[in-house]
């Protein structure tokens, strides 16, 4: 029997047939169920979610009275007191789940919520998306009753003082729904092993004994955990143990660097479905074959799209005090916006730190771009992770060659600057060439960066090193498996650690 016509709960049955609204009615209709859910919090009550009920205009009014908040600042004023064993400060009830963040833009592990009504959210919204692959056209159908192959965080959280805390996909993979724990693997005993390269080696001696359908995870770990595979049992391509393997569902990065390395790795090409699942919600998923965007979750999220550009941002990618944020029906195709949401766990009006465009307005259809911190403008060239993945995408697909990971940061240079990229490859390459190949391709996909080159950004540097000195990095960093991913852009400490660890092999204290 394939997973898509098993028997649901009653409950998530009935939230999945809901009926589909305008984006705008459904997100005031979220938005509303979410204020009616904790205005009896503190929080609630000292932003007066009964009078932004009662008002006729509840989205703007909402916008009025509560403040927008980034993580540093609903913390400080808010989410402590959950840590410290308050109930009722931001949503019903005591938090006994907290995901720590990747953090990569941050040195330190940040601290989200997680509710069983968030959790609830995420699971309808998963189930969703499996919906939706069966009106993909020519997907190997006994692949949809297969095992799923989830790589993630290790399920023995770390207990606080009330609490317990992890990866994201380590409190999910510990709460799997009893209907969907035929499917899971690797199953809970090496789900719980903290060891990443201890997990990996027990998935690799495991791996002859399972029938794998679906593989889900970040794109690195992955395509290391079938490197492994293929080396331990001496197979041309990881179809050769998994023949019914079909599909890739990843998400946290994009995809398009890592395609040349994993098509190495495939017997047949896989059909990739893309996520947006980050430790505060399940933002989006991709509902269509071939969609170029993902479909916002309007219906568990309250959005608002906050204009990323000079106006709302300062030079080091902060919002300002105060900043424009527009609603889902207020929002235009082709622009950049940084998302705050609003969510079942307690985050209100929050900066998340990624900037998405939209691809389809009318199927709230988006991209993600960037991160607000993950971008260069040193002097004005205004360099999203969206161009440097292309740009990257370009130029390994022109020299034939696997670029899996990359990071870029600015330097001085003289009296201006430049931008020094690293590359991962373990292909033979031409630095220079590459190099040629990067910033040509940037003056095509971005007119600032090409003005900016004939000015005040004077050159670009290019180290190619092997790919498993990222992994090294990532190994002492602590950020090992999991949701983690390498930086596409590095500053401050982050960038000082990654050039000593070159240099020496060892990170500063």
């Amino acid at each position: 029997m394939a997973l898509i016509d098993i028997q649901l709960p009653n409950s998530l049955a009935k939230a999945l047939r809901l009926p589909q609204k305008s984006p705008r009615g459904q997100q005031l209709k979220i938005l509303k169920k979410l204020l009616k859910k904790a205005r009896f919090t503190e929080f609630g009550q000292q932003y007066r979610f009964d009078e932004i009920l009662l008002n006729k205009h509840a989205g703007k009014k909402f916008q009025e009275l509560v403040p927008v908040f980034d993580y540093n600042k609903i913390c400080a004023e808010w989410w402590h007191k959950t840590l410290e064993g308050y109930t009722n400060v931001c949503w019903p009830g005591k938090i006994k789940y907290y995901a720590l963040s990747s953090g990569t833009s941050e040195a330190g592990s940040k601290y989200i919520p997680i509710t069983n009504d968030l959790l609830r959210g995420n699971r309808i919204t998963m189930v969703r998306q499996l919906l939706t692959l069966r009106t993909y056209k020519g997907i190997p159908r006994k692949s949809l009753s297969k095992g799923w192959l989830m790589i993630g965080g290790t399920t023995d959280l770390q207990k606080g003082p009330g609490y317990y805390s992890g990866d994201l996909s380590g409190i999910t993979a510990k709460k799997v729904p009893f209907w969907f724990s035929p499917f899971y693997k690797p199953g809970k005993k090496i789900a719980r092993t903290k060891d990443w390269d201890k997990k990996i080696e027990m998935v690799v001696k495991q791996a002859p004994n399972w029938d794998i359908g679906f593989i889900v995870g970040v794109p690195a770990w992955i395509q290391i955990c079938m490197e492994k595979i293929i080396e331990q049992y001496n197979l041309n391509n990881i179809h050769e143990m998994w023949p019914n393997l079909a599909f890739f569902v990843h998400g946290g990065v994009s995809f398009e660097p890592y395609k040349k390395g994993f098509d190495k790795l495939l017997g047949k090409p896989l059909i990739n479905i893309e996520t947006y699942l980050a430790s505060e919600g399940f933002i989006a998923y991709q509902d269509r074959q071939d969609a170029k965007g993902m479909r916002l979750t309007t219906g568990h999220i309250f959005f608002e799209f906050v204009p990323f550009n000079d106006k709302n941002f300062d030079s080091n990618g902060d919002l300002i005090a105060n900043p424009e944020a527009l609603m889902i029906h207020e929002v235009e195709e082709g622009k950049d916006y940084a998302l705050l949401i609003s969510t079942a766990a307690g985050a209100w009006r929050y900066l998340i730190g990624d900037t998405v465009r939209f691809t389809d307005k009318d199927r709230c259809e988006i991209v993600i771009t960037g991160r607000t911190k993950h971008y260069l403008s040193l002097v004005g060239e205004h360099l999203s992770v969206e161009n440097m993945n292309k740009a990257i995408q370009l130029t390994s697909d022109e020299l034939n060659i696997s670029i899996p990971e990359f990071t870029v940061a600015g330097v001085p240079h003289g009296l201006f600057f430049a931008h020094q990229w690293y590359l991962a490859s373990d292909d033979i390459v031409d630095t220079e060439l590459v190099r040629k190949k990067i910033d040509e391709k940037l003056k095509m996909l971005n007119d600032d960066y090409a003005v900016e080159r004939a000015n005040a950004l004077k050159d670009v540097y290019v180290k190619i090193l092997p790919e498993d000195k990222f992994m090294d990095f990532m190994h002492l960093k602590g950020k090992v498996g999991g949701q983690h991913k390498f930086p596409r852009v590095l500053k401050g400490k982050m960038l000082l650690d990654w050039q000593q660890f070159l240099e020496s092999g060892n990170l500063i204290n």
